[in-house]
């Protein structure tokens, strides 16, 4: 493959290496020029492109990375489409997702050109969540290094969901005067909520004094017509002699495990009678956050029994207390009405605009400003904020910077919340601390705008809020065209505190992907890639550029 600058009479037949906007449309990235392409691209005055010629041996980012789904052998995964050399991978069911690091690392050392990437060992995932993702870097790869990489991926048992098996759940309960029957009703119907993924139900309820003689009885009496037994003791589990590891003996069981390197989650007991689980819920399982007894829970009704090994093996990562992990269960009984909930709206205008030409130090107003640049008259800073404004959401805060007084001068008569960054020089992140501290305690998420980003309308706004409603207010939503993430992104509360601590010329990218929220994209069309960052850009998009 041969990668370069390619005169236009000369790029018949060529791979675009990067979208090129001509008006108010754009010939994407990968696409293969034909003499309709050469003709617009000559009348809008562009004389060459940055482009790849492939030669024989060259297999295109598309074709390739079908390829390789093609092969994979796994159970409960499906693969979409291919789209600028990716192919995602979904789960085709709730369950477990399990993976082979020792084979995924050979597989990406085949060709830094050819990656393969997944979660991690034994995330839950629920039905239609992405897995992985296979990406081909470049335009195109070497014949010979696809075909290694097929062979890699086409080993069996390389990745696969073990499904959820449908389980019928004995609930155990101790009593003490100090605990409430709220508590216990609540933390039954919580646990009824986690069960949901696996269409398993609590068939049994035993609500029994805190003493290991009636918790042994109430096992006994549940285990004809159970799969699982789970126990909530009323007080903590302090001791390997405690009331629910000793019940557990008393009713013939025996106690594999007492106590995980998971936190919070720490206080667990597993043990079996015959060839039924029972597990001691540490009190923090009464909560719907994340953890140690949901590992354990997910692996039991995913048909895998862990011994005592596999759970003192759960230490690295197991420190949840200030990661959010799965998506929290919710009581149906607790109604969270985020359809009245404000969403904020967030417009990030503080940046230097660099790649616009003229000094890089250019403070005085003589180089043309992108957000200054008028579509329809409009200057494109107030164009994007009536955008914002005309969805009707909550409060709409624009983030200065860079020439500050003018940008707020091309906002006059707007009712915005106006936040100046003054440390706009270290890059997006110390705007986006800037917005989320600006947002209300009632809001249920914020909705972060690009200023640059003139395709953008109302109806792109409302179709990702949508999204976010019908999530239930626990998804991020990002704007995206034919498979590529782009702009806006709706992000729920649960994030702000990771995008308070971000640092560096970074936007939310690496909080959308540690936050371990369900991640919904919404087509909406080329309006999600089209930014303005240079000259040439503000012009092909039909602005006129202003100083």
């Amino acid at each position: 493959m041969k990668f370069g600058p390619v005169p236009l009479d000369e790029a018949l037949g060529v791979v675009l290496a990067h979208s090129v906007a001509i008006g108010k449309s754009r010939l994407k990235k990968g696409r293969i020029l034909d003499a309709d392409d050469l003709q617009r691209l000559q009348e809008a005055g562009i004389s060459q492109v940055i482009a790849a010629r492939l030669e024989a041996s060259d297999i295109g980012e598309d074709a390739a990375a079908r390829r390789i789904a093609d092969k994979l052998q796994a159970a409960n995964i499906v693969a979409g489409t291919a789209s600028t050399g990716r192919v995602n991978l979904y789960a085709d069911c709730s369950g477990l997702f399990r993976v082979s690091k020792e084979h995924i690392d050979a597989f990406n050392r085949i060709d830094p050109s050819i990656t393969l990437a997944t979660l991690a060992d034994y995330t839950q995932v629920n039905a239609g969540d992405m897995v992985a993702t296979i990406k081909i870097i470049p335009l195109a790869v070497q014949a010979r290094q696809l075909e290694r990489a097929v062979a890699a991926i086409a080993i069996p048992q390389l990745m696969m969901v073990k499904g959820f098996r449908q389980s019928r759940v004995g609930l155990v309960a101790t009593r003490l005067p100090s605990l409430k029957t709220s508590v216990m009703d609540k933390t039954a119907r919580l646990l009824q909520e986690r069960l949901n993924a696996s269409d398993s139900q609590i068939v049994a309820e035993r609500r029994v004094d805190h003493d290991e003689m009636a918790v042994g009885k109430a096992i006994v009496d549940l285990l004809a017509q159970c799969d699982l037994i789970i126990a909530f003791g009323a007080s903590a589990i302090v001791d390997p002699a405690d009331v629910l590891p000793a019940g557990i003996l008393a009713a013939g069981g025996t106690v594999d495990q007492v106590g995980m390197p998971v936190d919070p989650g720490n206080l667990l007991v597993l043990g079996h009678i015959d060839d039924v689980p029972v597990i001691g819920a540490p009190g923090c399982a009464r909560s719907p956050k994340e953890n140690g007894f949901d590992w354990i829970l997910a692996r039991l009704l995913a048909g895998e029994v862990p011994k005592a090994e596999d759970i003192m093996h759960m230490g690295v990562g197991g420190l949840l207390k200030e990661i959010p992990g799965r998506p929290q269960p919710r009581l149906a009984s607790e109604k969270v009405v985020v359809s009245d909930a404000p969403i904020e709206i967030v417009v990030l205008a503080a940046g230097r605009a660099s790649r616009m030409g003229g000094p890089k130090t250019e403070r005085s107003g003589t180089a043309p400003h992108k957000l200054l640049a008028e579509f329809d008259g409009i200057p494109l800073i107030r164009k994007s904020a009536q955008t914002a404004l005309q969805s009707g959401l909550g409060q709409v805060h624009v983030i200065t910077g860079y020439r500050k007084d003018e940008m707020e001068h091309a906002l006059i008569g707007l009712d915005l919340n106006f936040v100046h960054n003054p440390d706009f020089e270290e890059g997006m992140a110390s705007s986006l601390r800037c917005g989320v501290a600006a947002v209300g305690t009632q809001a249920a998420g914020v909705m972060v705008m690009l200023a640059d980003m003139p395709g953008i309308g109302q109806n792109h706004l409302m179709r990702l809020v949508k999204a976010f409603r019908h999530a239930g207010g626990k998804a991020i939503v990002r704007a995206a065209s034919g498979g590529v993430r782009g702009n806006p992104v709706l992000l729920p509360r649960e994030t702000f505190d990771a995008l308070s601590r971000l640092e560096g010329d970074v936007g939310a990218r690496q909080v959308i992907a540690s936050a371990g929220l369900p991640i919904i994209d919404v087509d909406i069309g080329d309006a999600a890639l089209l930014d303005v960052d240079t000259q040439q850009a503000v012009i092909d998009a039909g602005g006129i550029l202003k100083l």
